[in-house]
């Protein structure tokens, strides 16, 4: 055991009014008690890399200022058995006074390490920070933009060889190219038996990074455990999905005196213990409407939206001639094809390929989830279709030297 929680709680009081005199700063009328964290318990091994997740205001960041020993819990033990570097805010652990170059040794001693101990990390530590971090090495971190302070601040903490290392959301601060070698550079060092913290809102890379996850919840603590059963839970809770829509009468249904809907669901096809939607499943749209027209030709339009409104695909159905009664059909969605994101899917009943009868608007909300194996990229794929066609390269010739 490297790190044990026990039963810790941290209080803080909220102003419920308006501050009117110099006194009531002072006092405590006026305010009520908020618990950020409410017997909060768990204890992780060495080695062991732990995902902290939850909604904000769950007391993911408290708990690490805690563990980090920034802030003190109102009641509770922490026990923990080693060196800890932590990256939480911008700028954390510098002064802002002192150089880049001083303050990575300002750290190290902070660390309790050598100064020889720091001279033999120095160069691999300005090299992972970059060219930019190298060329204002000798300038006061004051004049550094948030994105160098984290450049510089996570290759300190991940370069000096703690034995906890404590990360929270800040990373989303640096660009694309630094998330990606930062998320690379914890997946290397839990391979050497450190032992990483890491809160994120990014399920995959705790999915990826992490063995345990802690899931906070107002405060208290709503699972502990293997990540894949916590986040399986996690996302069954999390995702907005109203994938039936089914009535019983026709007056009661939504449409008009030409067409109404009776049925429509998206049904995933999931793998064994799977819980929710995620990238690799494909699912199946069924319908049925109630046609009240005769001898119409008739044809259905579907279109697909993303959360924000754009429409990501258009499919319609080839003309035909109905009569009245009930009309019924589906489609599936191949897996492998849709990029992880929140999606709807609304009906349109076309007559005669032109006069919109009906536009069944949003009748189906559903989430997709990202799912990644073997990946060291944990940021948001890009696009809203992400295929896994075929893509291969191969090397034709061998280059030579000595020709």
């Amino acid at each position: 055991m490297i790190l044990q929680v026990e039963n810790i709680s941290k209080k803080y009081l909220v102003n419920t009014q308006e501050t009117k005199s110099i006194l009531n700063l002072f006092n405590n009328s006026g305010k009520k008690e908020f618990w950020a964290l409410n017997d909060v318990s768990f204890q992780i091994n060495q080695g062991d890399r732990l995902g902290v997740i939850g909604n904000n205001g769950a007391g993911k960041s408290t708990l690490l200022k805690i563990l980090s020993r920034i802030s003190n819990p109102t009641s509770g033990n922490v026990t923990i058995k080693g060196k800890v570097a932590s990256l939480l805010e911008v700028g954390t652990g510098f002064h802002p006074e002192l150089t880049g170059r001083e303050n990575i040794y300002l750290n190290g001693a902070i660390l309790g390490m050598k100064k020889h101990e720091i001279d033999s990390n120095f160069e691999e530590i300005i090299d992972f920070a970059g060219e930019q971090i190298k060329n204002f090495l000798d300038t006061p971190v004051k004049r550094y933009s948030s994105g160098m302070y984290v450049r510089l601040g996570f290759a300190i903490a991940a370069h000096l060889n703690p034995d906890i290392l404590i990360v929270d959301e800040v990373l989303a601060v640096g660009d694309i190219d630094f998330q990606k070698k930062s998320l690379g550079k914890m997946q290397e060092v839990s391979k050497k038996d450190r032992t990483i913290l890491f809160v994120s809102h990014n399920i995959t890379a705790v999915s990826n990074l992490c063995n345990k996850t802690l899931y906070l919840e107002r405060g208290k603590t709503k699972a502990f455990g293997e990540t894949g059963n916590i986040l399986n839970n996690y996302l069954a809770e999390h995702q907005k999905n109203i994938l039936i829509q089914e009535y019983t009468t026709i007056n009661e249904a939504p449409g008009n005196d030409a067409i109404r809907l009776k049925y429509c669901k998206l049904e995933p096809k999931l793998f064994e213990d799977q819980e929710f939607l995620d990238i690799r499943n494909s699912f199946t749209l069924t319908f049925e409407f109630w046609n009240q027209l005769k001898n119409t030709t008739l044809n259905l339009s579907l279109h697909l939206y993303s959360a924000t409104g754009e429409c990501i695909l258009n499919i319609a159905t080839e003309p035909k001639l109905m009569n009245d009664g009930i009309i019924t059909g589906n489609l599936e969605f191949p897996g492998n094809y849709l990029n992880d994101g929140n999606y709807m899917i609304s009906l349109m009943v076309v007559k005669d390929q032109s006069i919109v009868l009906h536009n069944f608007e949003n009748l189906i909300t559903f989430d997709i989830a990202d799912f990644r194996e073997n990946a060291v990229w944990f940021g948001k794929w890009p696009g809203y279709v992400r295929p896994n066609f075929p893509f291969n390269f191969r090397q034709t010739t061998n280059l030579r030297l000595d020709a």
